[in-house]
């Protein structure tokens, strides 16, 4: 930190109480200046030679008879009246970042000019401003923290607009020319740690990183933060990642921490309000300049502070532009206060909306130019990509919000819907969330439950998925029947492939129901046989007839190829008529909590598909 002492004299002010100074000198005072509870019992001459202001004050208090001044405005209070004094009267004063503004503002107060007294103080603090003071990093960013309490003569004085150019300056340079000294909070160097930075005789160059200085006016508060990080965008110097990453540092020291708990115990969060609403302001318009998890923490933040519409409008569309590069933990934003849920649903159905408008295609377009037509097709190859990443992180979200017992079907299809089928590659996360929700929502009606499984291709499951399918109670039974014939229409492609035989094995024809009418298996088993050959299943056989395929299960003659394995996991160790099988027992695709799959009560046999 840069000094200055000033004076040459021994320093001989002292106090007597709290409220008392004195300077201890064989001449009695003449003159007491006051300012606040605060007396200081000087001499007129010292002063009166360096200070106008002074000058008059005391010609007016010798018409009254009084030889008390009251200067209880002056800038900084006593401590900086102190520092001018001493000036006067010749003592030993040193000035450092952290007195010298408020120095300058009481020197302006008194009006110690050049024109009162060569070398004056306003002339002497403005030299070792200049010099000194602003071309340091860190000695400039203390003073601006201190023009806050000495307004508005640190705004009249260009103290600040100084300081706010100095430290943009020194943020906007080459980092190839930045030296760790500048820094305010940096780490420590190998060298001051102990280790020697030397190698073979040569000194190692210290790497400086491009966001060097954003830790440091993190310290600032926002009214100045904002000017210089305006000003340090004007420069244009900066790239705009840097940006970014300055206000994300910043948003977490002065807004993330501990909001939710001041927001629940009803404290004035106004401040913060303004902090998020700059913030949101100051972003940068370049896509990738901020991270999708940092706009969804701001724009959590912005439910919470219950900011204006217009800001919660900006983040939706910068996040609908990127969504590809969120996580579920960030999608799972709290429901507001009065809103019957958990999770905030809507607002995620208004991001995946601008996800899809703005990944939509525009029609087609002719371009001549070879080079012009890659460019479009790198560009519809990156929206692919970006738009498989969304449907899979939706996926995975609809298997959060399921488990909310208070989440409508209705708004579950909703935003289920919003992702194109063909964005879906797999469908095991979609299955996954489905299950989860008929869990937690057992008193769906069959034709909710209709609705609810008709979002899932049982084509694009996994034979993991569809082994958990077909022993899954909660789903319907004409579900099932689908999963299996699919799974059937597979294993025959494949057989077909390998060229094997078409028939069943005698182990497959040994789990399938018998001609007499006596069955091994579970309930679930003997309603699949049963009901797949009989005129209860049209509605399973129109969608096996959809498919171009004939092939009727019926009692005595199986034409069918099922999977031997499924089969065996389906209807093995069930050796009683009307035993139910439950899902329960195995984890459901996908599910990343073992506890999330929990045994539930036997059920009887259904006679009809629900």
């Amino acid at each position: 930190m840069k000094h200055m002492k000033l004076g040459s004299k021994p320093d001989v002010f002292q106090t007597e109480g709290s409220n008392i100074r004195f300077v201890a000198t064989e001449l009695a005072t003449d003159i007491v200046i006051s300012i606040g509870d605060v007396k200081f019992y000087l001499h007129k001459f010292p002063l009166l030679s360096k200070s106008s202001r002074l000058q008059r004050l005391v010609a007016s208090s010798n018409e009254e008879s009084n030889d008390e001044v009251n200067i209880s405005d002056i800038p900084g209070g006593a401590s900086a009246f102190e520092i001018c004094a001493k000036f006067c009267y010749g003592m030993i004063v040193t000035l450092n970042a952290y007195n010298v503004l408020a120095a300058r503002c009481a020197a302006e107060y008194l009006e110690m000019f050049e024109t009162i007294d060569k070398g004056n103080l306003i002339y002497k603090i403005d030299v070792f401003l200049t010099s000194s003071i602003f071309r340091t990093w860190k000695d400039s960013i203390i003073v601006l923290q201190s023009t806050k309490s000495l307004l508005p003569w640190s705004e009249n004085l260009k103290v600040i607009n100084h300081c706010i150019d100095s430290i943009a300056s020194k943020a906007s340079i080459d980092p190839s020319e930045v030296e760790w000294s500048y820094t305010y909070n940096r780490k420590k160097l190998q060298s001051e740690n102990g280790v020697d930075s030397h190698w073979n005789g040569v000194r190692m160059q210290q790497m400086v990183p491009k966001d060097w200085w954003v830790d440091d006016l993190s310290e600032l508060e926002m009214d100045l933060y904002k000017r210089v990080l305006l000003t340090i965008k004007a420069k244009g110097r900066t790239p705009a990642v840097v940006i970014g990453e300055a206000l994300r540092v910043y948003a977490f020291r002065r807004l993330f921490g501990s909001l939710e708990d001041a927001v629940s115990n009803g404290i004035d969060c106004t401040k913060r309000r303004a902090v998020l609403e700059s913030i949101v302001f100051l972003l940068p318009t370049e896509k990738g300049s901020v991270s999708c998890g940092f706009l969804l923490k701001l724009l959590n933040a912005a439910c919470l502070l219950e900011s204006g519409e217009s800001y919660r409008d900006n983040l939706v569309k910068r996040i609908g532009t990127q969504l590809d590069g969120a996580s579920v933990a960030d999608l799972l934003i709290p429901a507001t206060s009065g809103e019957n849920g958990v999770y905030n649903v809507d607002l995620i159905m208004a991001i995946v909306e601008q996800f899809m408008s703005h990944h939509s295609d525009n029609g087609k377009m002719t371009f001549q130019d070879d080079d012009e037509i890659v460019e479009v097709e790198k560009f519809a190859s990156v929206s692919s990509t970006s738009k498989l990443a969304v449907a899979k992180l939706i996926d995975e979200y609809l298997g959060e919000i399921a488990k909310d017992p208070n989440l409508p079907v209705l708004k579950f299809i909703a935003l289920a819907e919003m992702v194109s089928a063909s964005s879906r590659q797999m469908h095991d996360e979609l299955y996954h969330a489905i299950d989860m929700y008929l869990k937690e929502h057992p008193s769906l009606s069959k034709s909710e439950k209709k609705r609810l499984c008709g979002l899932m291709d049982c084509k694009k499951l996994s034979q993991e998925a569809c082994m958990h399918a077909v022993q899954n109670e909660r789903l319907p039974l004409r579900v099932v029947v689908q999963v299996l014939f699919f799974e059937q229409v597979r294993a025959s492609a494949a057989s077909a492939r390998s060229d094997s035989g078409a028939d069943l094995s005698s182990a497959v024809h040994s789990l399938l129901p018998r001609e007499n009418g006596n069955s091994y298996g579970s309930s679930r088993s003997m309603r699949l046989a049963n009901n797949c050959g009989g005129s209860e299943r049209s509605s399973a056989s129109s969608d096996i007839n959809k498919n171009g395929e004939d092939k009727s299960i019926t009692t005595g003659k199986a034409k069918v190829m099922l999977m031997p394995k499924m089969l065996s996991k389906l209807w093995s160790g069930k050796t009683h008529v009307g035993e139910n099988s439950s899902s329960d027992t195995s984890e459901s695709p996908g599910s990343a909590n073992p506890e999330e799959v929990k045994s539930t009560p036997s059920r009887n046999t259904r006679n009809s598909t629900s």
